[in-house]
């Protein structure tokens, strides 16, 4: 279903850029090639102009947020802030995949979708505020690539409605991302058990995007069977900016892959296997008392202890009250040559 990983098996790790470019080309190419050295898998931009989410106005709706991280900012001027040039996004793709890194984005309009395409993108991704555009999803799945969704604007009847909008295209590359819309987000509204949910209840593969500000989040998430983890990534938390807040710096996204590669480590697989060695640190019938030629066994003179080198315990019922064929020593594992 989803065939991205760079490294078969492992968590595809995403670095999101986001506004954290604040406008400076350098500055992009500086964060996408931190990103490589703390391990991301990939680089993921969003793609849009002010006009494909909001109008240019200053009243009512499109007035200034009176809440919130972005409190004053109208619409307009926080997308107007936030947005990446498009000529960039040929140039910083090239220098991501130069690095082993894929780079796709989060387009906003039907434009955006073609621009992307044009530049050859291999997934992408659907904000959670743009669950419920049908036509928008429609048109990537269109596209025949992974479509990674996060969740965090949906309920039952528009994930339903999306991956079934996904379907009908002949699309089944799909990814959910268990997702709360905080910025920054808490862990006690992480909800992480969501992410077995989704694969059981809607037969995709699941992820988490994650806004909380530590690690133990997406090492949950991996636990619990996450195949992408998504973290916002920023060079220095002082640069500022509409994300800035909610975004991890180099040491910290590190930290965390380093610590998803761990956890993915002790994940393993099933196993219940029992080898030899384990086998002989177990109990065994021993005799702890010495034992003449033609003498009882008995709960005196055998007993279950450590290690396993004599019969295994459930065999006691079994030897009591059967003779010895010989002396047996104090110490000394019972075997069946050692009864008549």
């Amino acid at each position: 279903m989803f065939d991205l990983y760079q490294n078969s098996g492992k968590t595809f790790i995403i670095a999101e850029l986001s506004a954290n470019h604040n406008h400076k080309f350098e500055l992009a190419v500086e964060t996408i090639k931190a990103m490589a050295i703390a391990g991301a898998d990939a680089v993921k931009v969003q793609t849009y102009k002010p006009q494909s989410l909001t109008l240019d106005l200053n009243t009512g709706y499109f007035g200034p947020r009176t809440e919130g991280l972005w409190k004053g900012y109208t619409p307009w001027d926080l997308f107007t802030e936030g947005s990446m040039p498009y000529e960039w996004q040929p140039k910083l793709k090239e220098l991501a995949e130069s690095l082993g890194m894929v780079f796709f984005s989060t387009p906003f309009d039907i434009e955006g979708v073609d621009f992307l395409e044009s530049i050859g993108v291999k997934l992408y991704k659907v904000a959670s505020p743009e669950i419920n555009d049908i036509p928008l999803i429609r048109h990537i799945a269109l596209k025949g690539k992974p479509i990674i969704m996060s969740l965090g604007m949906a309920g039952p009847e528009d994930i339903e409605l999306a991956i079934k909008t996904c379907r009908d295209t002949g699309n089944e590359k799909i990814v959910l991302l268990k997702c709360t819309s905080q910025y920054p987000a808490t862990v006690a509204d992480a909800n992480l058990l969501t992410i077995p949910d989704i694969r059981k209840k809607y037969g995709v593969e699941a992820g988490l995007s994650d806004h909380t500000m530590n690690t133990v989040v997406p090492i949950v998430a991996v636990s619990l069977g996450a195949v992408v983890v998504e973290k916002h990534f920023i060079l220095d938390r002082k640069l500022g900016g509409p994300d800035s807040a909610f975004s991890l710096q180099p040491d910290e996204f590190k930290n965390m892959v380093d610590q998803i590669r761990e956890a993915e480590k002790s994940l393993g697989r099933v196993n219940y296997d029992l080898n030899e060695k384990d086998k002989l640190r177990r109990r065994s019938l021993f005799v702890v008392k010495t034992i003449m030629a033609g003498e009882i066994i008995s709960h005196e003179n055998v007993r279950s202890i450590r290690p396993g080198y004599g019969l295994p315990p459930k065999c006691l019922e079994e030897v009591l009250g059967r003779k010895a064929n010989k002396n047996i020593e104090k110490g000394t594992p019972l075997k069946w040559e050692d009864l008549d």
